[in-house]
């Protein structure tokens, strides 16, 4: 099998969050059923594409050490319960590594703060979903939209997430994914000096080496996602194309966060 070249290589990031026969409507959108999931997995390995997590792509990345050949990664945000139902025996199947970015006060357990959109995970299941070989990385403690956090509250979701996962799985994760997607310098900072040696964003686009190890892209897969235009995230093909309209949207949208911003902090310099 051929390795890729670490300044050439462009990588699909796959973006999951529910794996679901009957979703609640929050998470509907952006959920997979698990017959969809299967379908999808089994053309990855038709592809002869090769799976790697976020911390083997980041560390290859910061070494200099070649890819294997054709990398792809099987991500999933927030902990829904199907992860560890639907997910985890079609990735045992396939022989798959995926990474899970939980939010730890989603999780069902101690720490949930009640703010979950559909059934979580609990514990139990993510420790089974970690020693079957998932990755554990976080995505916050109550998944609120980080930039637009003070600094004390910044710290608390990056730390307080992290410390649980430690405390609960034994080991600190190395892998951050932000919460919507949304970052900035302060943030990515905060993230680097917490002990995260890498965060994913979304962006709907390939990564790549130049995005550095905080700012990582990945393409969203959601219940309209069928068997084509999944071949083409895979393959790295009309991504752009794909995704036009939630860019419009996106741009739009930070235009309205950067103004809801500047009369926080406007305010908060004035009491």
């Amino acid at each position: 099998m051929a390795d890729v070249s670490v300044a050439d290589a462009r990588v699909p990031v796959l973006m999951y969050h529910a794996v679901a026969a009957d979703p609640g409507r929050a998470t509907r959108a952006l959920s997979v059923t698990p017959r969809a999931f299967a379908g999808q997995m089994a053309a990855i390995a038709e592809r002869g594409l090769t799976p790697v997590s976020t911390a083997h792509l980041a560390a290859a990345w910061r070494s200099g050490r070649p890819l294997p050949d054709r990398p792809v990664l099987i991500t999933f945000d927030d902990g829904y319960e199907g992860v560890h139902r639907y997910a985890l025996p079609v990735l045992a199947e396939h022989g798959f590594p995926a990474t899970l970015f939980v939010t730890t006060g989603w999780l069902r357990g101690p720490y949930d703060t009640g703010g979950a959109l559909d059934t979580m995970l609990d514990w139990e299941q993510t420790r089974e979903l970690a020693a079957a070989g998932v990755e554990i990385g976080g995505h916050s403690h109550t998944h609120p939209q980080l930039d637009q956090l003070g600094e004390e509250r910044l710290r608390f979701e990056l730390i307080h997430c992290k410390e649980i996962i430690a405390d609960r799985l034994g080991a600190a994760p190395a892998s951050f994914a932000y919460p919507y997607g949304y970052s900035d310098r302060r943030v990515r900072r905060a993230v680097r000096e917490t002990g995260y040696a890498q965060a994913l964003a979304v962006g709907n686009g390939l990564a790549h080496r130049r995005q550095g190890p905080y700012a990582l892209r990945r393409v969203t897969v959601r219940r309209s996602t069928g068997p084509e235009e999944f071949a083409r995230l895979v393959e790295g093909r009309a991504i752009g194309r794909a995704f036009a309209g939630d860019r419009a949207l996106t741009k739009g949208y930070a235009v309205l966060r950067r103004a809801r911003q500047v009369r926080r902090r406007t305010a908060a310099a004035g009491a």
